[in-house]
């Protein structure tokens, strides 16, 4: 039985405080999984609190840079995202004035997306973001391990 956060025994005692053993559940990947992927969720959003982008819209920032004239649709594809998704980020970073659309050169049907001199600078503040958040992540493993990792979250979501 429960009073509070503190458990009571049959004879309405405070039983001492639970070691955190959180049984069976140790036992499962996806829930470690899930844990970490909110440890860093976290702390990237803190690390980006002041530039006030999230995970995905950096991603569409880099990749942009990386691929200048990328279609919109590429974007969603190479990023694992809906088109839904995709163009409703598109329309923020395009609101924030840090990337354009232009019709495709090689298909009018497309959209081409382009970084602004803005795009460029919010890119590269994300960037040193990203550089410390890295840091932080990297700092509990040897490379080797990270290497590992990299390895084995590859063959998760590949």
């Amino acid at each position: 039985m429960a009073f509070g956060d503190q458990l009571v025994d049959a004879g309405g005692k405070i039983a001492p405080d639970d070691d955190g053993d959180i049984g069976e559940l140790n036992e499962i990947v996806g829930f470690h999984i899930r844990l970490a992927h909110g440890a860093c969720y976290r702390h990237f959003t803190e690390t980006f609190a002041e530039l006030e982008l999230t995970q995905k819209q950096v991603s569409a920032l880099w990749l942009v840079d990386d691929h200048p004239g990328i279609s919109q649709i590429e974007v969603g594809t190479r990023l694992r995202m809906d088109r839904a998704t995709t163009m409703t980020i598109v329309n923020r970073l395009q609101a924030r004035g840090f990337m354009r659309r232009e019709k495709s050169a090689t298909d009018g049907r497309k959209q081409a997306l382009f970084l602004t001199d803005r795009g460029h600078d919010a890119l590269a503040q994300a960037k040193e973001a990203i550089r410390a958040h890295e840091a932080w992540l990297k700092s509990r493993f040897t490379q080797k391990e990270v290497d590992t990792l990299m390895e084995l979250l590859a063959r998760i979501h590949e």
